[in-house]
This record gives C-alpha cells, sequence and structure tokens, in this order.
C-alpha cells in the first residue's frame, strides 16, 4: 500500500518534502533529542497528492487563485472561500482513510485507549524553514476523537492550505501554491495544564544567551494566538539559571469539557499564581536548549503540561526567523525628541517608534477599511489579519504577550508594536493621530504625531577607548537591549528603582506581614535580568538609596518611615544599613543579591554603598553585609562606595582600605559642596555640577584613588548632561565614565577625542 500515513517516529529532518517542517522537526526530536515529545503519525504530502487527484479539483484551484488579485482584500477572501469548499465538498478516498484508520488504530494500541483525543495539525513542506515562516498559516483542530471525526478533520487541515492569510503568504514570498504541498500531523492530544511558546533567543533583542518562555493556563492556542497576556521567563544560558519572571493576567483559559473544547474565564486567585513553577521554567528551558543545540540554530517551541501527569511535552519546534535573518551589525537607537500626553500603555515589541492616524478595527471582516500607514488598533490578530499588518506604521493591541501573533508578525515587519494594552480601543479613536513609542522598554501610545529621531551607527566603527564607557540602568525591561551596546558594562543600576516599579511596598512591611521571599525573589529577578543582559561584564548594584519621603510613598509606607525636614541630608544610604530599625529590610536585599550571585550563578554583580559619612559607617556596612553572606572578596566580590559626600573625598585614602574602588555620584557631591539642596526649585540656579569647587574636588579623589591603586568613576549626571564633562574628566585620568542609554554611542566618540587631544 502506498505511503500516504507514515508514523512520526520513522520520519527526520530529511523528510520536509513528505511530511512537511513541522512533521519532520517532531520525528527528529523522536528519534535523536531527548526531550518528551507526543506519539503520533502523519498524512504525507503524498497522501494530500493523492487527495487532490482522485477530488479532480486542482485545475478549478488553480483557474480560481490566476483570476483573483490577492492584494485586493475583498476578491482574495472570495477566491480562499471558493477553493476551501470545493475541498470540504470532496470526499476523501477509501485508500487514505483506511491507512488513517490503521495508524490511529496502531496509536490506540500504544497509549492503551479506546479512540484517544487527538490534536490534529498542518505542516506545510515549506513550513518551517530557516528563511520563511508558514507559522499559523495554516489550522489546528484539537481533542478529535474516533476515525469519522479524525478524517474529517484532516480534509479540513488539507483544505486549510488554503486560507487567505496562506494564499497570501505564499504569493508575497514567491512560492508556487502546487509545489507548496501539505502533510497533517496526528498527535496524542495533551490536556493541558498550562502551555505555551518558547524561543531559544530572546524574541525582541534578539539576545542569544536568553531563552525565552511564555505560558497560560490551559491549552496553548490562547497564548498562540494572542488572547491572553501571558506569564513570562527568561532563563539565562551560560549560567543554566532562570534570571527572570513576569506574571501575566492570564484571564481566559482553552479546556476541554464535556467532550468539548470551551473557553472559560480565569479565577483571581489562578491568575495571581505562575503556571510554571522556577523547577519547571527551568526543566522546559533545558529541553529548549538541547533542541537548540541539535538544529544547531536559535528555535521557535511549543509546549504543554499534561494535567493528569504533570509531563512537560514539547509539540512543535520550527526555526525562528527574524533574529537569525538579520545581518549586520547596526545599533539603531530610536528617541522622542518631544513630550506627548500618556494615553495607554502595554508590553512593547522591538524598541522603534511609530506614528500615525489612529484605525480602530475589532473585527477581520473590516479590514479592507485600512490604509497605508496607519496605526491598527484592535482586540488581538491572528493570520487572517497579515494582508493589512504590513501596511500598517504600527500595532495596538489589547490582548497577547512576547510570543502571539501580533508580536511575532510585527518583528517580522520590523513595525512597532504594543500589545497587552487591556483598554485600547476604548482609549484611542479613529481618525486620531497618536505615536506609538517601544524605545524605552515599555511600550506606550501617546497622543499626537511626536517628532523622534533614529540614530544609526555600525558596531565596527564605534572607536574602542581606554577610558570605559559604562551605563546607567535604572529599571530592567530593556537590559537584554541595551546589553548588546559596545559599551564595558553597568556603572549604576539603581536598585531603588527596582523596588519602586517592580514591589511598591515597603520591605518592612512585607518582612511583618511574613512576605520577606516574595521581596527577594521579586528584587532578585529584576536584579538577574540586568546581570544576564550584561554578562560577563561587570553589574554594579547601588543598595536602595531611597530618602525618608520616597521610603513613605511606598505602600504601607507611612508606618515605618520617620518624618524629616531635609530627606536629601537625613536617614538615607549606610546609616539605615547599619541601623537596628531597618536590619531586617536590608537582609532582604543582601538575600537577593546572593540570590542573584550564587543561584543564578552572575558573579558579574558587584555592590555599591551610597551616602557613607564615615569611616565607621564604612566598616559597619561591611559586616552587616558579611553578615548576610556577602564577603568582600569571596567568589570575586566587589565593594564600591559612591563618593557623594565630601568626607569621602577627604578621606579618600583611607576609604580605599575599605572599598574596591570609587564611583563619584556628582549630583549629591554637587549638593553637599555648594551646601544646596537640589529638590529646591528656588535655589536650582545655583546647582551645577560644573561648578569649580565640584571639580576641583573631582580632580582631587582621581588623584587620591590612583596613588593607592583603587579604580574611580563617575555615575552622575553631568556627563550624561554636558558633553564637556567628559573631556574634563578624561583629562583627569578617570577610569569610566557612566552615562544614561541615551547618549552611550556619542560619548564613545566624545571619550575617544578627549583621549587623542590628551595625546
Amino acid at each position: 500500500m502506498p505511503d500516504y500515513v507514515v508514523g512520526l517516529e520513522e520520519v527526520d529532518k530529511d523528510d520536509v518534502g513528505l511530511v512537511g517542517g513541522k512533521n519532520a522537526s517532531l520525528g527528529e526530536m523522536i528519534s535523536d533529542v531527548e526531550v518528551p515529545v507526543p506519539p503520533g503519525f502523519a498524512v504525507t504530502s503524498k497522501g494530500y497528492d493523492f487527495f487532490i487527484w482522485k477530488a479532480g479539483i486542482k485545475k478549478d484551484i488553480r483557474s480560481i487563485l490566476e483570476d483573483a488579485d490577492i492584494d485586493n482584500v475583498d476578491e482574495l477572501r472570495e477566491a480562499g472561500k471558493e477553493v476551501r469548499e470545493f475541498i470540504k465538498n470532496s470526499e476523501v478516498p477509501k485508500e487514505l482513510r483506511e491507512e488513517i484508520r490503521e495508524e490511529y488504530e496502531r496509536l490506540s494500541e500504544k497509549l492503551g485507549m479506546e479512540e484517544p483525543l487527538v490534536a490534529v495539525r498542518s505542516s506545510a513542506t515549506a513550513e518551517d524553514l530557516p528563511t520563511a515562516s508558514f507559522a499559523g498559516q495554516q489550522d489546528t483542530y484539537l481533542n478529535i476523537s474516533g476515525v469519522e471525526e479524525l478524517v474529517e478533520a484532516t480534509k479540513k487541515c488539507i483544505a486549510s492550505l488554503f486560507t487567505d492569510r496562506a494564499i497570501h503568504y505564499r504569493e508575497e514570498k514567491g512560492f508556487n501554491h502546487f509545489k507548496v504541498k501539505l502533510s497533517v500531523g496526528v498527535q496524542k492530544m495533551v490536556d493541558a495544564s498550562c502551555s505555551g511558546i518558547m524561543f531559544t533567543i530572546q524574541p525582541d533583542s534578539g539576545y542569544e544567551k536568553i531563552l525565552h518562555i511564555d505560558g497560560s493556563w490551559g491549552l496553548g492556542e490562547m497564548v498562540v494566538g494572542g488572547k491572553v497576556n501571558p506569564d513570562r521567563y527568561s532563563y539565562f544560558k551560560p549560567t543554566e539559571s532562570l534570571v527572570s519572571r513576569d506574571l501575566g493576567k492570564k484571564e481566559k483559559e482553552m479546556v476541554r469539557e464535556n467532550e468539548e473544547t470551551k473557553v472559560k474565564e480565569v479565577s483571581e486567585e489562578r491568575r495571581e499564581r505562575y503556571v510554571l513553577s522556577e523547577e519547571e521554567a527551568e526543566e522546559l528551558s533545558e529541553y529548549g536548549v538541547m533542541i537548540e543545540q541539535h538544529y544547531g540554530r536559535p528555535m521557535d517551541i511549543e509546549w504543554a503540561r499534561d494535567k493528569d501527569t504533570g509531563q512537560l511535552y514539547i509539540l512543535q519546534a520550527r526555526p525562528e526567523t527574524v533574529h537569525s535573518q538579520k545581518e549586520g551589525n547596526v545599533l539603531k537607537n530610536y528617541r522622542l525628541e518631544e513630550e506627548g500626553e500618556l494615553l495607554c500603555t502595554g508590553q512593547a515589541i522591538g524598541r522603534k517608534i511609530g506614528s500615525g492616524e489612529v484605525n480602530v478595527i475589532m473585527d477581520s471582516e473590516e479590514i479592507g477599511r485600512f490604509d497605508e500607514g496607519e496605526i491598527l488598533v484592535t482586540d488581538m490578530t491572528d493570520p487572517d489579519w497579515e494582508p493589512v499588518m504590513k501596511k500598517a506604521s504600527a500595532i495596538v493591541t489589547e490582548k497577547g504577550g512576547a510570543t502571539s501573533h501580533a508580536a511575532i508578525v510585527s518583528r517580522e515587519l520590523g513595525i512597532p508594536a504594543v500589545v497587552g494594552t487591556e483598554d485600547a480601543s476604548e482609549v484611542l479613536e479613529t481618525g486620531q493621530e497618536a505615536t506609538v513609542d517601544c524605545s524605552g522598554g515599555e511600550g506606550k501610545i501617546l497622543e499626537g504625531k511626536i517628532k523622534f529621531s533614529v540614530e544609526e551607527k555600525d558596531i565596527e566603527e564605534i572607536p574602542e577607548t581606554e577610558t570605559d564607557v559604562l551605563l546607567n540602568v535604572g529599571v530592567p525591561e530593556n537590559s537584554f537591549d541595551l546589553g548588546q551596546y559596545p559599551v564595558q558594562g553597568v556603572g549604576l543600576a539603581r536598585q531603588e528603582f527596582i523596588v519602586g516599579s517592580y514591589i511598591g511596598e515597603h520591605p518592612l512591611k512585607m518582612v511583618e506581614q511574613d512576605r520577606g521571599g516574595e521581596y527577594i525573589k521579586e528584587l532578585s529577578y529584576a536584579i538577574g535580568k540586568i546581570g544576564a543582559g550584561f554578562y560577563p561584564r561587570p553589574v554594579v548594584v547601588r543598595l536602595s538609596d531611597f530618602k525618608t519621603n520616597e521610603y513613605a510613598d511606598l505602600e504601607g509606607g507611612e508606618d515605618y518611615e520617620p518624618k524629616e525636614e531635609n530627606p536629601m541630608i537625613g536617614w538615607r544610604g549606610a546609616s539605615r544599613y547599619v541601623s537596628e530599625e531597618f536590619k531586617e529590610a536590608f537582609r532582604l536585599e543582601c538575600e537577593a543579591i546572593k540570590r542573584v550571585r550564587e543561584g543564578m550563578g552572575l558573579e558579574n554583580v558587584k555592590i555599591m554603598v551610597p551616602f557613607c559619612r564615615t569611616l565607621e559607617e564604612a566598616k559597619r556596612v561591611k559586616k552587616r553585609l558579611e553578615e548576610n553572606g556577602l564577603v568582600q572578596g569571596e567568589n570575586g566580590l566587589e565593594i564600591y562606595m559612591m563618593a557623594e559626600v565630601p568626607s569621602n573625598v577627604v578621606l579618600a585614602d583611607r576609604f580605599a582600605e575599605e572599598f574596591d574602588g570609587f564611583s563619584v555620584g556628582s549630583n549629591d557631591l554637587t549638593q553637599l559642596m555648594l551646601g544646596v539642596d537640589r529638590d529646591n526649585e528656588n535655589l536650582q540656579h545655583i546647582f551645577d555640577e560644573r561648578n569649580e569647587a565640584v571639580k576641583r574636588r573631582i580632580s582631587e579623589l582621581i588623584d587620591k584613588a590612583k596613588e593607592n591603586d583603587k579604580e574611580v568613576s563617575i555615575c552622575g549626571n553631568a556627563p550624561s548632561m554636558y558633553p564637556e564633562y567628559t573631556e574634563f574628566l578624561v583629562k583627569e585620568g578617570i577610569d569610566a565614565i557612566s552615562v544614561t542609554p541615551d547618549v552611550a554611542l556619542k560619548t564613545l566618540f566624545r571619550v575617544k577625542e578627549a583621549e587623542e587631544s590628551k595625546g
């Protein structure tokens, strides 16, 4: 009998022409990669050819497609519908039907089940190629049981080779409609308690050291289709550890109930739970790494966890086709030149900016009214939307995450997108002008067409400098992008920014509520994201430097903070860490840093102590750190100090005995040198880091640091704001200059010029 149907274990990566990319990949993993894959079989491309030939419809299909203008949405829709009807109304030949029945019975015996539930998926012979992604172009049918249902689902899969989006995609990519054939994959249905998508490369930045997972409750169609905002996990391949996770809303799930597939609301309690434990996320990541190593390239993988057994399964694996196809080594830095009113926010996809007129379309039947250059605003997208997505200046969806359809397609098209906004269609109106800003890590939709610039630099042209250029990082969202800048690391990671944006609660409140472990995990994952983004380059994390009024602004903070007339020179920095009142809160941040360095293996993370007034404080802080497991010199741990109090400069030789180096905090140093409260608007005309008294103290510190073989850098605002400050610092012999990301590339060129003029 002809091989119209074969077991998945009988095929491998060389059988794409027979069973399509998806099924060939599954067979390859079953045979050669030790990852769990549900068993199954495939209706081959020969079976497809036999069906089309026996039905006698090939000539009719060709005629319909040749007569249609596929760039006309209405004509495309009509042609696709007509072709699919031809196929659905045709009989499946008895020879093919018999082979399907026999293979289904063999699967039943293997599983020890009568008429087991199966998933029926399409697998095109031109699908999952390294240079073109046909993923999502054809249909999937879940929870199919019995031969009759299976045969009918097979026919529907064959018909889906001619969906509107598949026809359009093949035309656009130059594939012949009849040279692309279809195989149908049939696998044991995993009754998933949770499922999702995994990229073995960070999907937005293309950072190859990060593996990214999206997950939600129930069957995976909710994540794949962008119908939920999923949980997100980042796994760092060099140290084999989970370095960050973010909780998604996961408001709906697709489940199997009473022999039907339904979409249900998720309870509030389950929304607040991660779908994967940390151990499960790491196990799944290890499978992803094994698959990537086997194929020797970044991969796009679907996964699920079995509801009954808890087993994690790999359902699909295909080549990643966006970042792996990029050529050149060019950095593009998008930057808003003006401010605008914030209308709504969501998850940024890519790091670009786009503007145009808003067009709110909630039904794909209405995409014919979308015009070139508009901003597409909708609930979510699926492949039916692709003909108009390529015309958009930006895309905004209310649902979906980093691996949703809208996210994947916008990356492939190279346009900015903001997903998971929840309320975009309510806030935005058709016809209004707006700007979609993804440049800062968070997706923002701003009112009006706002002017923006694009700085483009070839990394090969960026000069090497003797003076290190580092980055100041506030929040972790952009770390995987920023880590690809040609800089030497992070000179200042502001821990208080992380606490404010990631946690939002006073640490002593969380201690009192016995939630210290939650604080430690959230803080460690945020720091871990920065540490992984720049690994193995150093990342200097400043210990929390909230003032009393800022701590009081955190949830529950007023119960733990004193009222101070001038918090700028009050209970902050080192004086907090050594106090009994703050002891337990300080323990939490020490535990978080220890978890990053030891648990995540990110020993490139260093510590910086801010606002240390006296030598006694310096000694006591180091002792307190040691009590909490952070021992200077152990596993390469370095402890730096912020040089921002005049006593730090006067006694720099003595402080050098306690710390591994200095970083000038020019903001506070200026405040204390000039006796100016830098928050006082009436004194802003006096506050100036370029003041001669401040510059002399910086020069003095650099000299004393050199005399004591200690490195000194600067992380204050001055070099980011004033180009001439860079020249001054290089002339004085500073070791490193840490600046905000938006001026990093310019600073590299300024440093090089200053070094050359210095001679």
